[in-house]
């Protein structure tokens, strides 16, 4: 058996009072008190998340854009230095091989961000198809540790600890710049809905910078907070999780995603023709996002029913501990009627619902 990989926070989260689970290979905290008042916490204050795990690619050269272009679906034509850009990246038959976000560092210089479990066979994927491009990717994942600190005080704790005018970066915007003296790519950019930034940063300057932001957050409230707590909040939020909303079986349209799939763009992309079929078609499932009304929590595989028998399955549940019931998504067939689920025997209708469940700041 493989032993799991650790980020270079391990020792502070331990220290912390981490609990920790295996997540994609990685020995992640999913908590640190409990999951419900640290989701709580972000919505009300702030919470710091370890997410060094994710993976990190570099792509630079003079093709640069144009294999990012052919690579994913959204358009990175558009980007500029200090951008930043979310967007799946499809198989030739429309599925996902995953989601990512992609930072403009120059006008021939990204830094890509793809899920941890995917790592290492995004960069495969990535390498293959970079072939004819006059680009170079790189594998920069050990290079950098990542910390997130999301929620409505995060600005007033990260401002004191840096001299880039954070006023000034917007939503899905990128600066460099040092926080508490370490070389960081900045990113007004998360995985909750709420305010907050992303701080890339060199793995044997990420203890320090941690324990500055803790010590410096103390007086707003900040809050250590785990994987728990992340996935909670991303589904209160509406946002997808590879596995879950989005896979290689399940379409970026499929999944409510269609804002980042530019079938139009200017040059071609993998998968653009699937999905203008399936497009054109008709969608043949959708994944729906559901409230209950109910606590008890709707698992992933749980089988969805409408009158006329199965429709589709649960994708993603959980308690929203702001509603105080149980939200989930599920992939049901498109003109499903009434949704429903049995829990141990007792019929459960699920609500559709247009996400976010709850109110969520204004981006600008």
């Amino acid at each position: 058996m493989l032993a799991l990989k650790r980020t270079p926070l391990f020792a502070f989260n331990q220290l912390h009072g981490a609990r920790f689970v295996d997540f994609g290979g990685w020995e992640m905290p999913v908590q640190y008190r409990s999951i419900l008042e640290e989701h709580r916490v972000v919505r009300q204050r702030a919470g710091l998340f370890d997410v060094s795990h994710m993976g990190e690619v570099e792509v630079t050269g003079p093709e640069a854009v144009r294999f990012l272009d052919h690579l994913v679906t959204n358009d990175v034509s558009k980007l500029f230095p200090g951008r930043v850009l979310y967007s799946t990246m499809c198989q030739p038959d429309g599925g996902v091989v995953d989601d990512l976000i992609i930072y403009c560092r120059g006008a021939q210089d990204f830094l890509v961000c793809v899920n941890a479990s995917n790592t290492d066979k995004d960069v495969a994927w990535i390498l293959q198809h970079a072939a004819g491009f006059n680009c170079t990717v790189r594998n920069l994942s050990d290079d950098f540790a990542l910390l997130a600190l999301q929620g409505p005080a995060s600005v007033a704790i990260l401002q004191p600890l840096t001299s880039t005018d954070l006023g000034a970066l917007k939503y899905y915007h990128c600066a460099s710049g040092q926080v508490a003296g370490a070389e960081c790519l900045i990113a007004r950019t998360g995985y909750t809905g709420e305010n907050g930034y992303e701080l890339f940063c060199r793995p044997g300057d990420a203890e320090k910078l941690a324990v500055t932001l803790l010590a410096a957050g103390q007086p707003h409230g900040l809050e250590l907070a785990g994987l728990g707590a992340r996935d909670s909040l991303r589904l209160e939020a509406g946002y997808p999780l590879y596995g879950h909303e989005i896979s290689d079986k399940i379409s970026p349209l499929q999944a409510g995603l269609g804002w980042v799939v530019k079938l139009d763009k200017a040059c071609d992309f993998i998968g653009r023709d699937a999905l203008r079929a399936q497009k054109a078609a008709g969608l043949p499932s959708r994944i729906v996002f559901f409230k209950t009304g109910d606590r008890r929590i709707i698992r992933a595989g749980t089988p969805v029913v409408d009158a006329s028998g199965p429709v589709g399955e649960v994708m993603s549940g959980t308690l929203s501990p702001l509603l105080n019931e149980a939200i989930g998504s599920a992939l049901v067939k498109s003109g499903a009627g009434e949704l429903s689920v049995d829990v141990r025997g007792t019929a459960i209708k699920l609500t559709p619902v247009k996400p976010p469940f709850v109110p969520l700041p204004a981006k600008n």
